[in-house]
């Protein structure tokens, strides 16, 4: 398969995890924490439609992981940044365990414990993902300001996660954190996807 072929699909699967992500974590899981019982029993077909989501997000994770590796394979760290993105995705579909278990539960305060399980499981897996955005920006050199937003928002999300179990008063700043890690990641990687579907892989001396 071609470069130019490679970035149409990781631009593409990129485009799908945006929508599916945004979907589970704004429309479903919001809802969840909001009213947990309610959501649970008078919507429990849009929470099994956020569960499918994040597995999504899971499947398209590994599609870009394995798409961005082809179209850098030459570079030295592709294969490093390949597995902690890899290992982010594993970690996350184990955390989509304790969503289903939700459904089965009849009081908010075991939904929300189902919900607190499968964050801070992903918590964990977004360590992982930062290191591989780092690396990533490393590998891309260009466009320069896109491999620097990936850059600053995997050193973020690194110390988010860092942060959720080194501060026992996390909650005093997690409006703050939410909107450093939101900002660059969001800038960075729909920069990144839209410079795939357009331009990535047209210079062979990208790969």
């Amino acid at each position: 398969m071609n470069s130019r072929n490679l970035s149409i699909i990781a631009g593409v699967s990129y485009l799908i995890i945006f929508f599916a992500a945004i979907f589970a974590n704004f429309f479903v899981l919001e809802s969840i924490t909001k009213s947990p019982v309610e959501t649970i029993q008078n919507n429990q077909l849009i929470v099994r439609f956020g569960i499918l989501a994040f597995l999504v997000v899971v499947v398209f994770d590994v599609v870009v992981a394995w798409a961005l590796y082809k179209l850098y394979q030459s570079h030295f760290l592709s294969g490093l940044s390949t597995l902690f993105r890899m290992m982010h995705a594993a970690i996350m579909g184990a955390a989509i365990f304790a969503l289903p278990m939700a459904l089965t539960s009849t009081t908010a305060p075991e939904i929300l414990k189902q919900i607190d399980m499968f964050n801070t499981i992903w918590l964990i897996g977004l360590f992982f993902f930062g290191l591989h955005l780092i690396l990533l920006g490393r590998i891309l050199k260009k466009p320069v300001i896109i491999a620097l937003f990936l850059c600053i928002a995997g050193l973020i999300y690194m110390i988010d996660t860092a942060a959720h179990f080194l501060l026992a008063n996390y909650h005093n700043y997690q409006s703050l954190f939410l909107a450093l890690v939101a900002i660059p990641s969001i800038v960075g990687e729909m920069a990144l996807a839209i410079w795939l579907l357009i331009k990535g892989g047209k210079n062979q001396t990208e790969t």
